[in-house]
């Protein structure tokens, strides 16, 4: 019996096949836009071997693609490994007005050079008449001095399976609506694993493991209609962050703007609001703090206190200091028809396991969210 084999792509997409070293060491970043800039006039895929490439910012166009071997570990880079030369540049990968695009597969390295250098980009002056709907699947992004991904202006996007660690910013952070963020690993962020920059709606985050990000696990400011379920959150100051700014406009006619209309379901929450990460004016040491929201459920996390990872001492975020956290397990203040019902937290907090702040509107329920203080 014979085997077909497919063919690949046209080796003239092949970054090797038209000049790229991926030696670590050469310039390759005018072989990389060549073919980015000619896979836009057949709406093909760029293809990038194992190596470590250095390159400059590369500008990606609509309806094509960019595709690598993901061979990257937890820690350390490997496979397709695309690292950052230029401290000058805005970004690495710049999708901005790439309708379609598709990234698979990189390891992006920032090298932690210049200032406020992001990994991936989309930063538009509008939203435009179209959805972008690009792809970011199985890439890590790491050490930018920015975010790893900062998409402004976006409408409808998938992120899935990618590890966002070590970037001075936020891992991933969004102004913008309509999106997945499924099944990545956000850790080790100076900023928040998942940040929104402005107007947010309308987005699922679903199956995420989310720690040792500084701002917090997710960090929601005057969004809506989410999803937030199934995650894990670990160590992240706080964990889950959902509350209207104080300049947030207050919206009568309409019910998108508004701040609520979320699912908080299901997610374990462990050891957030690192006591050296706490921030004056802010409630960091809490699992889940909520603000001037309205129609939000939060049901059936579970909630632990817990201590700093021990001997871990040379990898960043860690010490040796016995750091408990958090001291409280919900933080509520100003609501409007919200459920805070069946959480656990059995050995949740440490002073108070729901600090009520008052100020709230008709239909608040708060109940049946058993637990504990925790005891040394």
């Amino acid at each position: 019996m014979m085997l077909t084999i497919p063919k690949s792509h046209d080796s003239k997409f092949n970054v090797k096949h038209a000049g790229a070293t991926g030696d670590g060491k050469t310039d390759d970043t005018a072989v990389f836009q060549k073919l980015l800039d000619l896979a836009a006039e057949s709406q093909a895929t760029v293809e990038v071997p194992p190596g470590t490439y250095c390159v400059g910012r590369l500008k990606m166009n609509s309806h094509t693609g960019i595709t690598g071997s993901p061979a990257y570990a937890w820690k350390g880079n490997g496979g397709s490994t695309l690292k950052l030369i230029d401290p000058a540049a805005s970004c690495l990968l710049d999708l901005t007005l790439a309708i379609g695009a598709r990234v698979n597969g990189l390891c992006l390295d920032g090298q932690h050079l210049g200032d406020g250098v992001h990994g991936i980009l989309v930063d538009k002056p509008d939203y435009g008449t179209t959805e972008d709907s690009p792809l970011i699947e199985g890439c890590k992004v790491s050490r930018f001095s920015g975010d790893g991904v900062r998409l402004s202006r976006i409408w409808c996007f998938r992120v899935r399976g990618n590890m966002f660690s070590e970037n001075k910013g936020h891992g991933l952070s969004v102004r913008g609506w309509d999106a997945f963020v499924l099944d990545n690993w956000l850790s080790l962020n100076g900023g928040a694993g998942y940040a929104s920059i402005g107007e947010n709606n309308a987005v699922t985050i679903t199956g995420n493991r989310i720690e040792w990000n500084q701002l917090g696990g997710l960090r929601i400011l005057n969004g809506s209609h989410y999803n937030i379920t199934g995650n894990y959150i670990d160590r992240c100051g706080p964990g889950i962050l959902f509350a209207a700014t104080p300049d947030n406009p207050v919206v009568t006619n309409r019910i998108v703007g508004r701040v609520g209309y979320t699912s908080i379901t299901g997610n374990m929450i462990y050891r957030s609001g690192r006591p050296i990460w706490n921030r004056p004016g802010e409630d960091c040491s809490a699992h889940i703090v909520l603000v001037g929201a309205r129609g939000v459920t939060v049901t059936a996390n579970t909630m632990v206190a817990g201590l700093d990872d021990e001997n871990n001492e040379g990898s960043t975020g860690f010490s040796k200091e016995e750091n408990w956290s958090p001291n409280y397990g919900v933080v509520v203040q100003g609501l409007r028809n919200v459920v805070i019902k069946d959480n656990v937290m059995d050995s949740g907090a440490l002073k108070e396991l729901i600090l009520d702040r008052g100020g709230h509107g008709p239909g608040v329920l708060i109940k049946d969210n058993p637990g504990e203080l925790f005891q040394k």
